[in-house]
């Protein structure tokens, strides 16, 4: 036998459905079993095997192995940091580590978005100073507050689109450089048109994130990739409390005749250039201190030939002919479209209803966004939780469950008449509304594997589309008060969030119903459809069919088997999307 020995299989014997991810031959001679590794390339049938040998194929099946014309002489990957399955991608998290791949990646694209989140919410609260200075009316401060949101609904379907081409290093730096000097700007702004322009093309950075939802689901296995994006997500949210915040900090700080004694009007305008440093800073670490994939960067990946060149044209059409994208960009637009208005009148809202200061309206609004920090990484976990023990229709639940509430606590925010109780409520709804952006996120990952970046784009774009909807109704008319407008946008959510119900997946379910007991409703089959014969022939389908594997928790305990739970270990010498797929059939066919 080829002593170039590379790949193995770890299966359960008793189990009468083998794991299919790669070949493995065990030797019976003797009382012990021993399971051999095999190159990527080797063909291996039952016509292959002497009469007189010993070795049978594990697990009683027949393999056969095609040759993959992709496979080469290929670097080996270093030993990664942390466990990783058959797809090179972590099992589990190590938040206080920044070591290369995963947790580099998963802080520096958190913090990115942080960063721009911050710069697109910068204006929200000093507006009651720059309407005086701009003397805005309540009209241009709506617009400019959806100019904030709508910039970004064109970028995030472009990124999403970029990161499946260059990936979510390239896309995300260039996204945050080319956005940074519209932060500058806002300082030279002198007419309603200006301002509204530069909230519009800051809003263009908020793609970030999609690199932060493409570049987790890259990194992370399914069983941990509603934490890691929940936590992603949530803690670049963080921005938009950060922002309510240290605007007003800056400001003081600025204007204080201790400091540099800057006329309110002029103070306001140079607490800008604090945003845009910091956001041109992050794209140059994004740019040099991160790579795609774990296996590195998508340009070395396909010179070294163990990334094909994917059909940009199928990529896009894959993704956006499965309704599922464009459901859950829906029920998206009404959690983080919901947060997003929030994000743009809640600083005003305590300001003029409660008569508190500049600062003390800014820091109780603060507390919805801070609020992320905890509440996106609860929606998350909760989701992966229930998910393990009830598969995606548990997932479905929650996230219904979640938005729901959501919307009733938005309701009943504006009937708080003391600033404590206001507080108390405006929490418990970020709780919920902010918990079901988690929940979304998390659910994400299983719509496409070839077209990730396009479903993430999509879906990130509804949450702007949401965002521009609900200020666009309720919050830019003067006949309109604050007050009418959160009940309004509340009622909204709740008929909106029914859509769930429609999210099915045949191999999994839905809400309501089971999965199919079609006997091609399986994992390999519904990641297989995206991909045609001849791709498949050229191997282009592996990487898929990975997932699948490593997607069947997704079944829910009661309906794994112990071949699901199978641990499958990557080869030492093949790239994840240059490795063997075996064709597995069973003896008694």
């Amino acid at each position: 036998m080829d002593s170039s020995l590379t790949s193995v299989v770890h299966s359960n014997p008793s189990s009468n459905i083998p794991n299919t991810s790669r070949p493995g031959i065990s030797d019976l001679a003797g009382q012990h079993s021993r399971v051999l590794e095999l190159p990527p390339s080797v063909v291996i049938s039952a016509a292959n095997l002497p009469a007189t040998s010993n070795i049978r194929v594990a697990t009683d099946v027949v393999v056969s192995v095609q040759q993959n014309p992709h496979d080469a002489e290929l670097p080996r990957p270093t030993k990664f940091p942390l466990p990783v399955d058959s797809e090179y991608k972590a099992k589990r998290i190590k938040l206080f580590s920044l070591a290369q791949p995963y947790m580099r990646s998963f802080h520096i694209s958190w913090f990115a978005f942080f960063v721009c989140f911050t710069s697109s919410f910068a204006a929200a609260p000093l507006l009651p100073v720059i309407r005086d200075n701009l003397n805005l009316r309540k009209e241009e401060v709506g617009k400019a507050g959806i100019a904030s949101v709508c910039g970004s609904i064109a970028s995030r379907l472009v990124m999403g689109f970029a990161c499946d081409i260059v990936g979510p290093r390239y896309a995300g730096a260039c996204a945050i450089l080319l956005t940074a000097p519209a932060v500058f700007f806002m300082a030279t702004v002198s007419t309603a048109t200006g301002f509204i322009l530069c909230r519009f093309f800051i809003g263009f950075s908020l793609a970030t994130f999609v690199t932060c939802q493409f570049w987790m689901a890259s990194m992370f296995s399914a069983p941990i990739v509603g934490l890691t994006t929940g936590i992603t997500s949530g803690c670049g949210n963080l921005g938009g409390g950060a922002a309510q915040l240290l605007m007003p900090v800056l400001f003081d700080l600025i204007a204080s005749p201790s400091f540099i004694g800057s006329p309110g009007f002029t103070a306001w305008r140079l607490s800008f250039f604090v945003p845009g440093i910091v956001q041109v800073l992050m794209g140059i670490i994004m740019l040099t201190c991160t790579q795609d994939t774990p296996l590195g960067n998508y340009r070395q990946l396909r010179k070294e030939g163990s990334r094909a060149k994917d059909n940009y044209g199928k990529v896009i059409i894959n993704g956006t002919k499965n309704y599922r994208t464009w459901v859950l960009g829906m029920i998206y637009g009404f959690c983080f479209g919901v947060e997003l208005t929030i994000d743009n009148v809640i600083a005003e809202y305590f300001f003029d209803k409660f008569g508190l200061t500049l600062f003390a309206a800014g820091v109780v609004a603060s507390i919805f966004g801070l609020a992320n920090f905890v509440t996106r990484p609860f929606g998350g976990a909760l989701s992966d939780f229930v998910g393990q023990r009830f598969g995606m229709r548990g997932r479905l639940w929650v996230l219904w469950i979640l938005q729901t509430l959501g919307g009733v606590f938005c309701i009943i925010l504006p009937l708080a008449g003391s600033l404590g109780t206001a507080v108390a409520v405006m929490l418990v709804f970020a709780i919920f509304v902010e918990g079901a952006g988690g929940a979304t996120t998390s659910i994400i990952p299983f719509v496409s594997r070839r077209s990730l970046g396009i479903v993430s784009g999509i879906s990130g774009a509804g949450g702007n589309v949401g965002a521009m909807l609900t200020q666009l109704l309720f919050f830019t008319s003067a006949s309109i008060p604050i007050e009418t407008g959160l009940t309004n946008m509340g009622i909204m959510s709740i008929c909106c969030t029914i859509v769930v119900a429609t999210l099915y997946f045949p191999q999994w379910g839905g809400m309501f119903f089971g999965p199919s007991k079609s006997s091609d409703a399986t994992e390999e089959s519904y990641y297989g459809r995206e991909w045609s014969a001849a791709e498949e022939s050229l191997g282009m389908h592996h990487a898929s069919m990975k997932f699948a594997q490593n997607s069947k928790g997704e079944r829910g305990k009661r309906r794994s088997s112990p071949a699901d739970e199978a641990e499958v270990l990557p080869s030492h010498d093949a790239r994840v999307a240059s490795n063997a797929i075996p064709t597995v059939m069973s003896n008694s066919s």
